[in-house]
């Protein structure tokens, strides 16, 4: 097994900042001459969901995007587009200043983002989102969009 360089022992040859602005990428080279790449992001403090039934839970974004999956099936172009919204949901959650969202918040900035992305993907968010168990449940979504 290869012995991994140390950060502290390498030299920086390069830095970019990411296109969002959020995270510094970095190009090293250890003492021995082998090439890799770090990540610098900023650490938030961790939101918490406050769940429909009031226990609370540490947000995990791998769920975010599989109840996206789930939902939308295969209207997304690709996972790099699952992604995208997931970050876009993460954004409006931490533009609310609040450690606290509820799992209502997260839902509703789901289809903020999916309203102006796909609309066959926002009404199938909808749905499960929403629970609609009738044709009206539909139309009343639908209403609400246009």
């Amino acid at each position: 097994m290869a012995k991994l360089p140390r950060i502290g022992d390498s030299k920086v040859l390069e830095s970019r900042e990411t296109e969002d602005g959020a995270t510094i990428r970095r190009r090293r080279v250890s003492p021995d001459g082998y090439r890799f790449t770090t990540y610098e992001r900023i650490e938030l403090p961790p939101l918490t969901v406050v769940k429909r039934s009031g226990n609370r839970e540490i947000f995990d974004r791998d769920k975010l995007i599989t109840s996206i999956q789930r939902s939308v099936g295969k209207f997304m172009k690709s996972e790099l587009e699952v992604e995208a919204v997931a970050d876009q949901v993460v954004e409006l959650l931490r533009a609310k200043n609040d450690e606290e969202v509820t799992a209502q918040q997260i839902g509703e900035a789901v289809l903020d983002v999916l309203a102006g992305r796909n609309e066959v993907a926002y009404v199938r968010y909808a749905s499960v989102f929403m629970k609609f168990k009738t044709l009206d449940d539909f139309k009343a979504i639908l209403q609400r969009k246009g």
